[in-house]
């Protein structure tokens, strides 16, 4: 049976407000007939909204699952070598105590050096079982030697084996720990020796089906270079290089898994593991991945040339962003995982890499996967075990790229938008054929183009590659078969979100819907007890820079994806999911993130229009961020993306190093680098120009039946096929449930107002609809009851109040107080509480004290009722006015010290209570004196203190041993004041 996952998983959500306690969610006589939901338990999770937290980033700090630290320690290991321990024979393959096949798959490492070699010592993730790597450390011209001898040892074997290699190098040294890392990226080289770049800290962003997902959060270069060997100072092109490597930040938006593939999405692994399984093999997903997205491809050829298994030590690592949250539906979790994977053909910055290459490859190719599941169960197994067959699991896949034709954009002047310009006006659009063949491949047929370009502009610029497109699209459809033809959908976003009635959002919802019906979507299951359904085909998705607009269409798609995904779990009764619920506030929050970080990533800023613009709900506010984002954009377009560029083209291997060749900034443009000679590529793929695609892309995808296990296979328990108790449970670790990675997520119950909750009026679910109507309601209740409220007691404050609802960004959460939504209030909706209604507040909060039986108020009743229009605000500043009261209290003020008396009286007033003070009046302390108590250390150390010597700022000899300069004591010897423990 699979186990059941852990509850109270997460989510990034926004909460916007919602149902007040004691209101009801429809409109009745009697409140008495209001329907009681469950209350919200107070479990620790669901206290308010943690404290602020950085980003992509790291989103769960410096900490990661189950009490591991982002930074690697080493394994523990003999401080010297025992010359005279029996040496016990390592452990292989064919041994009959040795491990399974999954031991061989190595998670942390430790980085050991001697004088000519390096040692890179690699333990699994149930940290039993070692193997070790050999790295010469070699000269400049020398090619990389290294070495893995497949040998599995225990830690005391191990232990002896690195003690035997500091026998052999103690005349040089012996073996040194060099640092502790989280796996190896690969190997580069530029003019000199070679380089070794390591993983160094990472973080948790996501788990899928008990399998994690890292990002990576520091990284560390190493020359491959004999200890003693000093670089060539008049090689100023290696440090060149490797000034522009640098440029490319390794610790944004970079991901790897250890057991996942996260080069592919989810239907193709689990189609590859059930086609694997019928077959009665075991095929290591490694050998599958999709080269596009495998980012550091580059710079694992040196290992997959060297080594026989090179993915044992490297991790391959993806480009984009991926983030997890969860919906709490009364109890039960569901899942929703983002992955945007950015292919690495034709990668680049934004008015550097335009249209398509002559391979068909596009700029800002991106393939974005969002996969909701239940966490009833874990892993992707349903029980019996029919492996990789839990119903738990779908997904929907996306598509966006630059329009596939031949066209640039000239960034060389001060414009902020050059001109577009169509290089090259091919009759038979090869280049085009080739991408949608290429997307044939990858998500089958039909293939749905939503083209939302300008249609009609005074000056042609977007329009001119609206009709190229089209005739493109034309073209290539006459030789389809007719339900297998592309579907191209034209439509002006920008001029429709500009107009006064136009809709931006019901057109994307009425495509988004037309989209979901042709390509369906992926649900997992064995076709027996369980339905089971594959996506075919995609929607492509454009605007001219596949940003804002592209952004916007694709989480429409989304949003109605996951309400097709939710019924199909049987979560909704309805495939729709409403707009302003928990749930589609959480969709959009990570969307928006998704849509910033591949704008920041091929733009140079952020979103300049987000959906807020679109649904025409943005405040006053955001024109000024819109304009400063526009601006960012600018700048980085014209004067940082050359530099991102050169780093791209260095890290992905567009460019490498040869003698003779010019060096790669004294280039004049990179077009070489991505164009092939057509000489080459020509001759290698022959394509007619009327049967330009291959038939067998065409085919139906179908998920292969569950078929039971076969022959040895049969009698092997779970863990032999996929062991994720291992890295997900890590059962040989003493851990506690909230430091787990499905605790530390954020969650909509985290956002929720618990006081709110308690009266069992306040609806839980995250799809029920949160609007300023529901706010109206609860307001008018209010003003029926008996004016207990005002601003002198109302609980808001600036920085918000313990019921305030918080504006969540997926990694960054920001409290607000009242929103401005619903502060900026149409007049007449509200007004101030008057001075009857402050008293009347005051009598009510007595009569609680005195045990009145009436219903005490929450905070989130005594916020509504202190909230001012803005016209009113506006009205009280330009017209001040000075209450009778309040002018009584300045007068009162302002006497003051007119009646204080010039003669003060030694007794006691008999109005005052002056018990408290009785003791320091007439203490014994008047006889005593101001004497210290204790024991003598501390009476000599009070008389030291109190000493003062002739000079009392200079410190003599004999002041060396007193206690209170114990850190100058410390300083003196080339300590840091900053980083001792804080003294007693």
């Amino acid at each position: 049976m699979p186990e059941p996952m852990t509850p109270g998983a997460s989510s990034h959500a926004s909460h916007e407000e919602g149902p007040k306690a004691g209101e009801s969610p429809i409109k009745t006589k009697k409140t008495s007939e209001e329907p009681v939901f469950p209350s919200l338990h107070n479990n620790g999770t669901a206290s308010g909204p943690p404290s602020e937290t950085t980003n992509a980033a790291s989103r769960l700090g410096d900490e990661d699952n189950d009490d591991e630290p982002a930074v690697a320690t080493p394994f523990i290991r003999t401080s010297s070598p025992d010359s005279g321990a029996a040496r016990a024979p390592a452990m292989t393959d064919t041994d009959d105590k040795s491990p399974d096949r999954l031991a061989y798959k190595m998670h942390k490492f430790n980085l050991y050096e001697t004088a000519s070699r390096y040692y890179i010592v690699g333990v699994d993730v149930s940290e039993k079982w070692y193997r070790i790597l050999k790295i010469d450390r070699t000269t400049e011209l020398a090619e990389l030697n290294m070495t893995d001898d497949k040998i599995v040892y225990s830690l005391k074997q191990m232990n002896q084996l690195l003690d035997t290699i500091d026998d052999g190098n103690k005349g040089t040294g012996g073996i040194k720990l060099r640092c502790t890392t989280w796996g190896l990226l690969g190997f580069i080289k530029f003019t000199g020796p070679y380089y070794m770049l390591l993983i160094t800290k990472k973080s948790t962003v996501a788990m899928v089906g008990g399998h994690y997902i890292y990002q990576i959060e520091g990284t560390e270069l190493v020359p491959l270079t004999p200890a003693r060997f000093k670089p060539d100072a008049r090689n100023t092109e290696e440090q060149r290089f490797l000034g522009i490597l640098n440029n490319l930040d390794l610790t944004r938006s970079f991901y790897y898994s250890y057991s996942y593939d996260v080069t592919h999405t989810l239907q193709h692994n689990i189609t590859r593991e059930r086609k694997s399984l019928a077959m009665g093999i075991l095929n290591p997903s490694d050998d599958d991945l999709n080269s596009m997205f495998v980012w550091n491809d580059y710079l694992l050829q040196p290992a997959v040339d060297a080594l026989r298994d090179p993915f044992d030590w490297c991790r391959p690592i993806i480009h984009g962003y991926i983030d997890q949250a969860a919906l709490s539906i009364y109890g039960r979790t569901a899942h929703i995982t983002v992955i945007a994977r950015r292919s690495r053909y034709f990668a680049g910055a934004r008015f550097l890499k335009r249209g398509a290459n002559d391979l068909g490859y596009v700029a800002n190719d991106v393939e974005t996967e969002q996969i909701v599941a239940e966490s009833l169960t874990t892993s992707f197994h349903a029980p019996g075990p029919r492996l990789y067959c839990s119903p738990q699991y779908t997904s929907y896949v996306q598509h966006r790229g630059s329009i596939p034709l031949y066209w640039t954009q000239d960034s060389a002047g001060v414009t902020p938008k050059p001109p577009i310009e169509l290089n090259l006006v091919d009759p038979f659009y090869c280049a085009a054929a080739l991408h949608f063949d290429n997307l044939f491949e990858r998500y089958g047929a039909p293939i749905f183009v939503v083209n939302l370009i300008k249609s009609k502009e005074r000056q042609p610029r977007e329009s001119k590659l609206l009709s190229e497109y089209t005739d493109a699209i034309n073209y290539l459809n006459q030789f389809l078969p007719r339900d297998k033809k592309i579907i191209h959908k034209a439509w002006d976003m920008s001029r429709a979100s500009k107009s006064q009635g136009g809709d931006v959002i019901g057109n994307l919802e009425l495509i988004a819907e037309s989209v979901l019906e042709k390509t369906g979507f992926f649900q997992n299951g064995d076709g027996r007890t369980s339905p089971v359904s594959a996506q075919n085909g995609v929607a492509r998705t454009n605007c001219i820079d596949c940003l804002d607009r592209t952004n916007a269409a694709q989480f429409v798609i989304g949003k109605r994806a996951l309400g097709h995904q939710l019924y199909a779990l049987g979560i909704l009764e309805d495939t729709t999911v409403e707009y302003d619920t928990d749930a589609v506030n959480l969709f959009t929050h990570m969307w928006h993130d998704h849509g910033d970080t591949i704008a920041v990533q091929y733009g140079g800023s952020q979103l300049v229009n987000t959906m807020e613009t679109y649904r025409k709900i943005n405040q006053w506010t955001s024109h000024s961020r819109d304009m400063i984002e526009s601006f960012k954009r600018y700048y980085n377009n014209s004067f940082l993306d050359s530099q991102r560029q050169e780093a791209y083209n260095l890290f992905l291997g567009n460019y490498i190093f040869a003698q003779g060749q010019p060096m790669l900034w004294d280039l004049a443009t990179d077009y070489y680098l991505h164009h092939a000679d057509p000489r080459d590529w020509s001759a290698r793929i022959k394509r007619d120009y009327i049967n330009w695609f291959n038939p067998s892309n065409l085919a139906k995808r179908k998920i292969p039946p569950f078929v039971p296990l076969r022959g040895n296979t049969s009698s092997r328990p779970v863990e032999f096929f996929d062991d994720y108790w291992l890295e997900y449970y890590r059962p040989s670790t003493l851990s506690s449930f909230p430091k787990m990675f499905a605790y530390k997520m954020n969650s909509t119950i985290k956002y929720i107002p618990f006081k709110s909750t308690q009266d069992g009026r306040y609806d839980l679910s995250p799809f029920r609809v949160r609007t300023d109507g529901e706010a109206d309601i609860d307001r008018r209740r209010v003003k029926r009851s008996t004016g207990r409220l005002g601003p002198a007691n109302s609980s808001l404050q600036l920085g918000g109040t313990e019921d305030d609802v918080p504006s969540i960004t997926s990694g960054n959460i920001v409290t607000r107080g009242i929103g401005l939504q619903r502060w900026l209030q149409t007049p007449g909706q509200d007004k101030r509480p008057t001075s009857a209604e402050v008293r009347d507040a005051q009598v009510g909060g007595a009569n609680e004290a005195s045990g009145s039986k009436e219903t005490k108020p929450t905070a989130l009743e005594k916020t509504k009722a202190a909230q001012w229009t803005f016209t009113q605000t506006v009205n009280n500043s330009l017209n001040p006015s000075v209450k009778e009261q309040e002018a009584a209290d300045y007068a009162r003020y302002i006497r003051h010290p007119q009646e204080i008396p010039l003669v003060v009286s030694s007794d006691t007033p008999v109005d005052i209570d002056s018990s408290e003070y009785q003791e320091y009046v007439y203490g014994d302390w008047q006889a005593e004196g101001l004497m210290v108590t204790g024991d003598e250390e501390e009476i000599d150390v009070y008389a030291e203190l109190i000493k003062i010597g002739e000079n009392p700022l200079t410190v003599t000899e004999e002041d060396g041993p007193k206690k209170r300069y114990k850190a100058y004591r410390k300083w003196l010897r080339g300590k840091s004041f900053f980083k001792q423990q804080p003294l007693d």
